[in-house]
């Protein structure tokens, strides 16, 4: 009897720590936008987050328990509540479903370990040349340049340009978000806001 107690408690315990691992908040520097109850949208920065939880840098504070609805690079939609106030912005609950929160857990170990690593970009996904590999290239100042895609995945790509943004810069590449993540020899490497649906990927990159 003592026996299957002791079990049962060691399996609640490594349930928990299964749990705290699943929802322990890893440091990040993801841009995206957010929108509050009166349904304006603000920029916004995420300096840490888990799969319950994330804390933005924000223009305006909003309130707590006030909801959220943010679109964050790599990460894609989430929304949740406001639930206290941080230096420069707010920390926000996440609420989603357990595969949701296993999705993020799956993504945010990812970020981590790139940037433990300094890996540029995100291998995961197979990459190929479009059927239409033209695109243009638009900087925050509405600049425009022609460019030929090298070669895309899911998660990024590689153009060949003339242009050389700086790293970091955040783009519109055709009618997609991407962020520059490493210059070549030819151009420029990107990584896209959030993943893509290959059909998708390949009607709005051109």
């Amino acid at each position: 009897m003592e026996s299957a107690k002791a079990v049962d408690i060691a399996r609640t315990i490594a349930a928990r720590n299964s749990d705290k691992r699943r929802h322990s908040r890893v440091k990040v520097n993801l841009l995206g936008r957010f929108m509050l109850e009166d349904r304006r949208e603000y920029p916004c920065h995420v300096t840490n987050m888990s799969p319950g939880g994330a804390a933005m840098i924000t223009p305006v504070k909003g309130r707590v328990g006030e909801k959220v609805i943010a679109y964050i690079d790599h990460i894609g939609r989430i929304e949740g509540e406001i639930v206290r106030e941080i230096e420069g912005g707010f920390a926000m609950s996440v609420v989603a479903t357990p595969r949701k929160r296993d999705k993020l857990a799956n993504v945010l170990t990812w970020l981590a370990n790139r940037d433990m690593l300094n890996l540029p970009e995100d291998r995961r996904h197979e990459r190929f040349v479009p059927k239409k590999p033209f695109t243009k290239i638009v900087l925050p100042d509405g600049r425009e340049y022609k460019s030929r895609i090298i070669d895309v995945s899911l998660s990024g790509a590689a153009l060949k340009t003339d242009v050389r943004p700086e790293i970091g810069l955040s783009i519109a590449l055709g009618k997609m978000r991407a962020r520059v993540v490493r210059h070549t020899e030819d151009g420029i490497a990107v990584e896209f806001a959030a993943i893509q649906n290959r059909d998708l990927l390949e009607h709005h990159i051109s």
